[in-house]
């Protein structure tokens, strides 16, 4: 028996805030960006949302070819698999290298003047981490939400799909202002200058929570 659309819109509702509160490779990356970076919150909310566009955008596309080609669900959560272990690896490298390069610039802080070169590193950030969620499956999206819709009809799977897409995000963007404001009432001066080698190390651990601890 086909389920409902009523029950549909309401899994995919849970699903994304679950899936997003449960992956904190969502919102850690952006949380420690937007601290060693000084992203103002409107930076930040736009660069939540536009990454988290692309998070879910992607799967969405592949979801749609899926079921128009009518490629078996076995098919598509091979192709959701391999995105999901490439975007652990980028995003563990990307911590890495950040945490290096955090290295680097607590051993040569003779330098403080402003470089121009620093205004290309943070747009770089940005396409960086961009890239690496559109890689990154929703992975319970095709499966779980998409393929069931397909029941009914393309504009139920449409539906569906954007509820999913809405709440992932928003979710995302509550979830980085809140540990933003969390991390505003501690002041840990002493740790400042080593907030770039920290932001590092979290990043490459979110990226080693996917990769080996299957989360």
């Amino acid at each position: 028996m086909e389920p409902t659309f009523s029950f549909l819109a309401g899994t995919a509702l849970t699903i994304g805030f679950l899936h997003t509160v449960a992956g904190p490779d969502h919102y850690l990356p952006f949380v420690a960006m937007a601290k060693t970076r000084n992203w103002s919150v409107a930076r930040t909310i736009n660069i939540v949302i536009l990454c988290g566009l692309g998070h879910v955008l992607s799967s969405i596309v592949i979801g749609f070819i899926g079921i128009a080609a009518g490629i078996a669900i076995s098919g598509i959560e091979h192709v959701e698999g391999f995105r999901g272990n490439l975007a652990a690896w980028l995003l563990f490298i990307f911590g890495l290298a950040y945490m290096g390069w955090g290295i680097i610039r607590l051993l040569n802080r003779k330098n403080h003047h402003h470089h121009p070169a620093a205004d290309a590193n943070k747009k770089m950030t940005f396409w960086i981490l961009f890239a690496i969620f559109v890689f990154g499956p929703c992975e319970p999206l095709i499966p779980i939400l998409m393929y069931p819709a397909a029941e009914h009809n393309y504009g139920a799977v449409a539906i569906i799909s954007s509820l999913f897409a809405l709440i992932t995000i928003a979710t995302m963007v509550i979830m980085v202002l809140l540990l933003l404001k969390g991390i505003s009432f501690v002041k840990l001066s002493a740790l400042e200058k080593y907030q770039h080698v920290i932001a590092g190390v979290a990043i490459a651990l979110c990226g080693a929570a996917i990769l080996f601890l299957g989360l």
